[in-house]
């Protein structure tokens, strides 16, 4: 897809007419700009909206700016924004350090690995270091609060028709919506992608009036759905290949699949039909698990987020341990975007150089001593606190830049306890972006490095601390897969990893003898683990055979307190799995 930025004047042109005279140098515009993409403009004001692209009040833009091409997919640039959603807000709007322009930029960066020019990015810094700048600060500052309690700063949202802006209840909450198909491939592709849940295939034609009446209704079932299943819809008068693959002589026709399997079939444009139909596909699909009928508070949670690590140590000492690294333009860029973020909030960061930032740790990698390599690892930790940081990074090519980092700490015979320490916190920070923890999940060799740091530190007898992170990131892997086991597509983490780390978690529990800390972080990703999981699969035969709810409940003896143990030993893992 193209990326174009879209240039306007606010002033229109009153601000290369007057400016000279009024702030003592040339100002071309006063400048607002957006992200087109996909045939929407997305624009920050107040909130991110999309809007059909130069619809808005403010007319068609003074400029259009080819930025690139992209080949991200909508549904990972909508986690994004998403992410962005939660630090572009109406209250952290500031006209001159966290206005449109950075949105724009942010959004580039992400899409393109490089922002917008830096003159559009520096001219609020130029026009507030001139003294008519400074003296209509206070009146542009008061102007842009009235704005605010208005709900927007230029009214985009409110006035524009067709925009759309989404809530916050919604965000990492994507709707379903239908899949339209153009080639036998393509479908069995979907329909591949959820044998393990539920598929419906409406097939339609250019010329049947009854299909487009139901058109609306197949809409608000797939956002109904969402990622339970998946609804398609394909023209048969198109796509030959598929009316002839499934002998579609009529339509409307519709076909569902259960678990991979055809389920049932009929035509006609039965409105009640189809709607009970796909209801019922769908309970089938995903009944009510035993887990839910016992008393599981702490998995039952559905605000739970993966554990960070988010603590920012003194970054001149830090820095100091580099040597002349420290001075580098990439760690100087991560440096003060740490120290803006954590001083003043995400709202007034803007995102360094990730591009030089991540050849520099690969660099670092190379050339760095083992000794001062947790150095780059931690200041590459603090920095994947924010989504925008490790939204980038789950958006490299091949993961270049963690699973070179990941793989040289894997192979050093003698790790130093630092560098295995934050490589580990590192690890857990990846999962501050959604984007990384479906990465994670989904890609092979990533995840493969991840599970051999987790499987070399979590029976650290000598550092509770290294278990403890080791316990976090297997936490936050199983909570990400949880997710996807509740709210769809079903289990993504492959069943094979899932016995691999079952078993050494419970193996590390069976050794846990002094950290409650520990036990409590191996007994959260154990429990998230196995929380709905299929009762007939390998891993519920895993763990009735290592009997792990007896296994579980011997560590009461030396953690009489902990609570978890019975929620985990004797809710999930005895009568969960006695039910069956």
């Amino acid at each position: 897809m193209d990326v174009h930025l879209l240039v306007y004047d606010l002033s229109r042109g009153l601000a290369k007419q007057m400016s000279a005279g009024l702030l003592g140098f040339q100002l071309d515009a006063v400048y607002h700009t957006s992200i087109q993409l996909n045939g929407r403009e997305y624009v920050y004001d107040g909130n991110i909206v999309s809007i059909i692209p130069g619809s808005s009040h403010l007319g068609r833009p003074m400029e259009e700016i080819y930025l690139g091409k992209t080949e991200l997919p909508m549904e990972v640039i909508e986690e994004y924004l998403d992410s962005l959603r939660e630090i572009y807000t109406i209250q952290t709007y500031d006209l001159w350090t966290h206005n449109c322009n950075n949105f724009s930029n942010d959004l580039a960066t992400f899409l393109l690995g490089k922002g917008i020019p830096d003159y559009i990015i520096n001219m609020p810094q130029t026009v507030l270091s001139s003294p008519m700048g400074q003296m209509l600060m206070p009146m542009l500052n008061q102007q842009i609060h009235a704005n605010k309690r208005g709900g927007g700063i230029l009214g985009i949202q409110q006035n524009t028709p067709g925009s759309t802006s989404k809530p916050k209840a919604q965000l990492h909450h994507h709707e379903g919506k239908v899949h339209n198909v153009t080639s036998l491939k393509e479908l069995q592709s979907l329909l591949e992608k959820f044998q393990n849940s539920c598929a419906v295939v409406f097939f339609t034609s250019a010329t049947c009036p009854p299909c487009k009446v139901l058109y609306p209704l197949y809409d608000q079932l797939a956002a109904e759905v969402k990622e339970k299943g998946v609804l398609i819809k394909v023209d048969v008068s198109a796509a030959f290949d598929v009316g002839s693959a499934y002998s579609v002589s009529a339509t409307p026709t519709f076909v569902t699949f259960l678990k991979g399997k055809q389920e049932n079939r009929w035509s006609g444009a039965d409105r009640g039909a189809l709607q009970g139909n796909v209801r019922l596909l769908v309970q089938m699909a995903w009944p009510a698990h035993v887990h839910q009928s016992l008393n599981l508070p702490t998995f039952s949670n559905p605000g739970t987020k993966p554990v960070l690590y988010t603590k920012v140590p003194p970054l001149e000492k830090l820095l100091a341990k580099m040597g002349s690294d420290a001075e580098n333009p990439a760690v100087q860029g991560v440096k003060h975007f740490i120290e803006a973020r954590s001083q003043d909030g995400p709202a007034e960061a803007t995102l360094p150089d990730m591009a030089a930032f991540t050849t520099f740790v690969r660099q670092s990698i190379k050339n760095v001593p083992t000794d001062t390599l947790f150095t780059v690892v931690d200041l590459m930790r603090i920095g994947l606190v924010d989504p925008r940081f490790s939204g980038y990074l789950a958006e490299e090519v091949v993961h270049g830049t963690v699973t070179a980092l990941l793989e040289h700490v894997n192979d050093l015979k003698e790790c130093p306890y630092a560098l295995r320490l934050v490589t580990l916190q590192m690890a857990c920070n990846l999962f501050s972006s959604q984007l990384y923890a479906d990465e994670v999940l989904s890609n092979d060799k990533l995840r493969t490095r991840l599970t051999q740091l987790f499987s070399a530190s979590v029976l650290d007898d000598n550092h509770d601390n290294v278990r403890v992170a080791a316990a976090s990131l297997l936490f936050n892997i199983a909570l990400a897969n949880s997710r996807k086991r509740q709210d769809g597509p079903g289990d993504v983490l492959p069943q094979d990893d899932q016995i691999e780390l079952a078993a050494s978690i419970l193996e590390a529990i069976a050794q846990e003898e002094s950290s409650g800390q520990a036990l409590e972080g191996m007994l959260l990703a154990l429990g998230y683990l196995a929380y709905q999981m299929p009762l007939d699969g390998e891993l519920s035969d895993l763990l009735r055979t290592m009997d792990a709810g007896s296994s579980i409940l011997e560590k009461k003896k030396a953690f009489p307190d902990m609570k978890l143990i019975d929620e985990v030993g004797s809710e999930m893992l005895g009568k969960g799995l006695n039910k069956f």
